[in-house]
Parts: structure tokens; C-alpha cells; sequence
């Protein structure tokens, strides 16, 4: 939301986890994958979204760029957690020029921060359907401090940020291009990162309700550290399927449904707060994506408590790729992590 002339930038992803780069070519048939990859963080090098080991960070990306034998140039990245906040608020009927001089005063009724402490955004919706003299509009606030660490290290990296974005915009902007709704279809787009899971609800291209819950795909790990007593790391592995001394994979399978229908509850109280409050748009369809999307029984859980089809994404569905340099069945076992990366990579500098 937040962009700072429109040329081809790649993506960076920059999560709790990993960081993961995706470059995408366009044309008049679609989208073609032109670059891919991914390198891990330090655990607590990033914390709710707060940059706490920029040294680790600027390594990482440093040692991603690397390996994806990308020379520098433009990026797009993506923000989330308590430092940024999302609200759709009806104001009077102006125009956008109007609105842009009268932001900062409109903002400060709901942002609850120093308004001097922020950068804001904002999209005009359209008219209120109740109060054809209001408009709807989105705004969008993000502390300065989170934003200036972002792109200070990326900066450290030799890279320019072109774009700051959402994760849940993101995430939405890749559901869209590979799963089109119908239109007046009301969808619910998840994003099970590390620590934080965004929710976004959306309607015709439209975002109806956001919001960011404090649980992900950490939880699944730390329930197995403490279980089974072994060290993160190995709980980590474990998680993914991996054989660890002293940890039985059954007994890991149990340990993963629980917590799955744990996040799954948590994600669809906020999913029923929204249909609760605006009973004409109930969700017809969830779409889950990040790093946490594939651990068993999550996508049945979510389900079964939302009483709606839920489908883990893939994001290159819609996109064409080399096969001689891309591997299939690597593509289809991290998908879901790359969601944010590939809507962030669709993009550009100025739109």
C-alpha cells in the first residue's frame, strides 16, 4: 500500500522464519517465473515484526541474493503485526485530492498512535452503501520505525525498497490472480506465518476486515519442544516430518492436530466476529497460505469450525514456469510458504 513510474522490481519476503525472493515476468499472456528462492533467519532475529538482529538479517538477504544470482535493483517488501494498523472508515464525500490534504487529521480519530509517529495510505472504496454522502475508505498506518528498519536493511543489503505493502494485501493479491472469485463472492484469504497469522476478508478486489492474530506456525514447534523436551531445532525438524531421536512421529501427529485446532479456532472466531457484524457478506470460501498452510489436519480443522471450503493455495498455479529450471515437485512442497512473496512480486513501482 505504502509505494514510494512503473518498472520491474523482484519481491523479498522478509519473515519470522526465512526470507524468500521471487522475481516474476509479465506479458499479455500472464505471468512467467523468472526467479526463486528462500534462506533462513535466526530464530528471534525477527520478533512480531520488529527487526531485533539486523546484522543476521542483512546476511541473510545478502547471502539470498547470492544464491539467486539477482545483482541488486528494486524490491518489494511487506510489513504486519502491532506497528501497523488497518481500518475501513466511512467520511464524508470528497475526492481523493481532498482526502490526501485532510488525512492526517482524519486518521488521527483512528490510529492510535502519535500521528507524527506514522506513515499513512489510504484507498477510496467507493460510496457507503447506507449514506450515499459518506464515502468508504481504507486506511492504512505503519509506525516510521518499522518502516525505516525495513528499508534501512535492505539499503545495508545494496537493494532499494520501492514498495512497502501489507502481508494480508499481499497474500490477497496472490489469491486473486490464481483463484478468481466470483463477483459479489465474500472470500477469506489466511496467511499461517511464523509467529502471526493475517486474515483478510475481501469482496470484489475489495478488503471488507483484517486483522493479524498472534499464533502461527512457532506454535506447532514450541508444543513439540515442550512434549517431547528436545531443542528447537529438533523440534522444528520433527515438525516437518523429519526422524529425531526420541521423538515418536505418531505421538508428533497427535501433537499437530491439537494445535491445529487451537490456530483454526483462533482464526475462525475472527472469521465469525466479521459475518457476526455484516451478516449480508458471509464467507463462502478460505484460502490458507504461509509456512504454517500445509501442517496436517490444519486445512480440515479450519473447515469443520467455518462450515465453509477451505483450500491450501498454491501461487503458481496461474503462473507459467521452465520445468528445466524450476523442479514441479519442489514448486508444489513450498507453494504455500511463497504466497506473500509472489503477490508482492505482481507489484510495481507506482501503482
Amino acid at each position: 500500500m505504502l509505494s514510494f513510474g512503473k518498472k520491474k522490481i523482484f519481491a523479498l519476503d522478509i519473515g519470522s522464519y526465512s526470507i524468500k525472493l521471487i522475481e516474476l515476468n509479465s506479458s499479455k499472456k500472464g505471468y512467467q517465473l523468472a526467479n526463486m528462492a528462500s534462506v533462513p533467519l535466526p530464530p528471534e532475529a525477527i520478533v512480531d515484526g520488529a527487526l531485533m538482529d539486523t546484522g543476521a538479517i542483512v546476511d541473510a538477504i545478502r547471502n539470498l541474493i547470492s544464491s539467486a544470482g539477482v545483482k541488486g535493483g528494486d524490491v518489494a517488501v511487506s510489513v504486519s503485526g502491532h506497528s501497523v494498523i488497518i481500518k475501513k472508515i466511512s467520511l464524508p464525500a470528497m475526492t481523493e485530492n481532498e482526502l490526501a490534504d485532510s488525512i492526517q487529521w482524519e486518521a488521527e480519530q483512528y490510529i492510535p498512535f502519535d500521528i507524527a509517529d506514522v506513515n499513512l495510505d489510504f484507498q477510496i472504496l467507493g460510496p457507503n452503501a447506507v449514506d450515499q454522502t459518506q464515502i468508504d475508505v481504507l486506511l492504512v498506518a505503519a509506525k516510521k520505525e518499522i518502516i525505516d528498519d525495513y528499508t534501512a536493511v535492505i539499503a545495508e543489503a545494496g537493494l532499494n525498497a520501492v514498495v512497502i505493502d501489507i502481508d494480508a494485501f499481499a497474500a490477497q493479491n496472490m489469491v486473486e490472480i490464481n483463484y478468481p472469485a466470483e463477483e459479489g463472492e465474500v472470500v477469506a484469504t489466511v496467511n499461517v506465518g511464523a509467529e502471526l497469522s493475517n486474515i483478510n476478508i475481501v469482496k470484489d478486489g475489495v478488503s471488507l476486515f483484517t486483522r493479524d492474530v498472534a499464533n502461527g506456525g512457532n506454535q506447532f514447534t514450541e508444543e513439540i519442544q515442550k512434549r517431547f523436551g528436545v531443542s528447537y531445532e529438533n523440534a522444528d525438524a520433527a515438525k516437518l516430518g523429519g526422524e529425531v531421536e526420541g521423538v515418536d512421529a505418531d505421538e508428533v501427529k497427535e501433537v499437530l492436530q491439537e494445535v491445529s485446532g487451537l490456530l483454526s479456532s483462533e482464526i475462525a472466531r475472527t472469521i465469525d466476529f466479521f459475518m457476526a457484524t455484516n451478516p449480508e457478506d458471509s464467507v463462502r470460501k478460505a484460502y490458507i497460505c504461509g509456512g504454517g498452510a500445509k501442517t496436517e489436519g490444519l486445512d480440515k480443522s479450519l473447515a469443520d469450525k467455518l462450515g465453509v471450503p477451505v483450500e491450501v493455495v498454491n501461487p503458481f498455479s496461474a503462473i507459467s514456469y521452465n520445468e528445466k529450471n524450476f523442479d514441479p515437485e519442489y514448486l508444489d512442497d513450498v507453494a504455500p510458504s511463497f504466497g506473500v512473496a509472489v503477490g508482492l512480486a505482481i507489484r510495481r513501482e507506482g501503482d
